[in-house]
């Protein structure tokens, strides 16, 4: 199991700015919790997401630990540009993208055409390759979208066959605006996850808190074992649409995993200290 706690997520959408220092906080109390990823920021233009314009202040300050911290860093990037600040913090370890089956969200989200964010692709998983850093592509609007755009499990299958091409490990199949249900979330996992066996397909689930189970379990049973989350199930991407849909309540998560068998290294004191620093800062 890879759990990935997604503070970004969490954050991003915020009308008010949480300081700085305050984001600090939070994050170190987030990696004594234990998680094996954490989403901690994004190297993206500041006026599209304020919220994340102080990423590289974060980082700088955050303490790793010694012994060094076990959970590792991702942070998300829409361009080469921003993949070239990311690639210079030895502190992080996994690059996040988001690649939309949406020929509209992707112009929405990083005013890319899909033909030219699969260009970036390419560049950022050889820069990646170079750096000794690990890719990751989101699948957004997975598993559809409200654009009336053509979306098939084909057209995301085909997304997939170009990154394996490229040597793309870890793609995550994101539910954007929370659309999915369980049956197609089940059917697509069972689809993606036999044909790559060398890819590790991942869960970036939003969704209403009594739906976040079902779709959690869909994912599960169809062989997915790497979930991304946000403590209380905040927050959404603010590029989709006006009503944000919140990710997957991490807490709700965890208890299924445990009772599945999953062997995972939380510390429930420490997660439940982030809980409260979680309302604090997200009322």
């Amino acid at each position: 199991m890879t759990i990935v706690e997604c503070p970004r997520d969490a954050m991003q959408g915020l009308a008010h700015f949480i300081p700085t220092t305050d984001k600090i906080r939070y994050l170190q109390k987030l990696l004594a919790v234990g998680f094996d990823v954490l989403d901690c920021g994004s190297f993206v233009s500041p006026k599209a997401i304020p919220q994340m314009r102080d990423t590289a202040e974060v980082l700088a300050a955050l303490d790793l630990g010694n012994p060094a911290t076990a959970t590792q860093l991702l942070t998300i990037v829409a361009n080469q540009r921003g993949a070239e600040q990311a690639l210079s913090f030895p502190q992080i370890s996994f690059l996040g993208y988001p690649l939309s089956v949406s020929e509209t969200f992707q112009q929405r989200n990083t005013n890319r055409s899909i033909a030219d964010a699969l260009a970036d692709v390419a560049a950022i998983q050889q820069g990646c390759q170079e750096t000794g850093k690990t890719l990751v592509v989101y699948l957004s609007m997975g598993f559809g979208n409200p654009y009336g755009d053509p979306y098939s499990p084909a057209l995301v299958a085909q997304l997939a066959e170009k990154l394996a091409d490229l040597g793309v490990h870890i793609i995550s199949l994101a539910d954007t605006v929370g659309s999915a249900v369980p049956k197609d979330i089940r059917e697509l996992f069972e689809t993606l996850i036999p044909q790559y066996p060398h890819i590790s397909f991942g869960a970036h689930l939003h969704s209403t808190p009594e739906a976040t189970l079902d779709k959690v379990i869909a994912a599960y049973e169809a062989g997915c074992r790497r979930f991304d989350g946000a403590l209380r199930g905040f927050g959404g991407c603010p590029m989709a649409k006006d009503d944000l849909v919140g990710n997957v309540a991490t807490e709700r998560m965890l208890p299924y995993f445990e009772q599945k068998g999953a062997v995972l290294t939380i510390d429930p004191d420490a997660l439940n200290e982030a809980m409260l620093m979680s309302a604090a800062l997200m009322p």
